[in-house]
């Protein structure tokens, strides 16, 4: 009975995960589209049809991550959200008429593959309690973690972001990435602290400041995600951000997750080995998806040489 029912949560986990998947690619089209036409009309995206309907989705992707990473572990959820990079290019070349060639698929299968190799690969982050939770959030090198990506933060969204922002997409990336050290954790630890807050018996004030604590990182977290994402959206290409957004949030994730449960220490040689060759297979992925909007690409050889008599 206990496998059946182990069974029924990874199979609910993937089930979720690719609904989730689905709706998160959708949002940056949405949004985009919202922008885009909210831009021809001269008026505010915030009012626009679309640009409300992708907001709607976002927020029932975040709801459907936060279910699936607490119904199946993180190492089958995680990597099945690169399929929202797939669906996003899908429907970005069919809503959006943004042309994706030959070049900027292979990078989207390489941005793929490499992030699914590199969680497979990577160290397992593994919580069973609330105790154990607080434990591991006092860490001294978590919290210099912390406070080191609180200040890199603040430094791009003050004095960064205003300057070059809207000429470099890194800029906009850098910022939603590193927002990812507190979502996922926070999403997790909503998931072990929730049965003490809401269970039967007393409910303990520590219990509940580690609750609301975590609930409030979540939410500002996400919000702050969500307008430079719309701020990004006004300046590039929804293919081409989506892409980047996702290898460079989930490298960041796996990092504050490695941090957070400790478990480098426990990386054997193979896959430390399997880690570097995703994170280069990601970068080629990158680098394709960069240049894909230059290049010109055709399949037709062209007669260059004239006849001389």
């Amino acid at each position: 009975m206990a496998d059946d029912m182990g069974l029924t949560g990874v199979s609910l986990g993937i089930v979720i995960t690719v609904i989730s998947s689905f709706i998160n690619g959708s949002t940056f089209v949405l949004h985009k589209k919202g922008i885009l036409r909210s831009r021809d009309r001269g008026g505010s995206y915030l009012t626009d049809a679309v640009w409300l309907s992708g907001t709607l989705c976002m927020i029932i992707g975040q709801i459907g991550n936060f279910l699936a990473y607490n119904v199946a572990p993180a190492v089958i959820v995680t990597p099945l959200g690169a399929l929202g990079v797939l669906f996003g290019a899908v429907l970005a070349s069919w809503i959006l008429e943004e042309h994706l060639n030959i070049l900027g698929k292979l990078g989207c299968v390489l941005c793929c593959c490499g992030s699914v190799v590199l969680i497979i690969h990577a160290p397992a982050a593994v919580a069973t309690s609330r105790l154990e939770l607080e434990e591991r959030l006092s860490d001294p090198v978590f919290v210099t973690y912390v406070l080191l990506v609180v200040l890199i933060l603040i430094f791009l969204i003050l004095w960064i972001a205003p300057a070059h922002g809207k000429s470099n997409i890194m800029v906009y990336v850098a910022i939603c990435s590193l927002l990812g050290s507190f979502t996922v954790p926070s999403s997790k630890g909503l998931g072990l602290v929730a049965p003490d807050v809401f269970g039967e018996g007393p409910v303990s004030s520590r219990a509940l400041a580690l609750f609301l604590g975590l609930l409030a990182t979540l939410a500002v977290s996400i919000l702050i995600q969500f307008f430079y994402i719309n701020k990004a959206l006004e300046c590039f290409s929804s293919n081409i951000f989506e892409a980047i957004y996702y290898v460079a949030f989930t490298s960041t994730v796996i990092f504050a997750s490695g941090l957070l449960f400790q478990e480098w220490t426990a990386l054997s040689v193979t896959d430390g080995l399997a880690m570097l060759c995703s994170l280069a297979t990601v970068s080629v992925g990158v680098i394709l998806l960069c240049i894909s909007q230059e290049a010109l690409i055709t399949w037709k050889q062209k007669e260059t040489r004239e006849k001389t008599d």
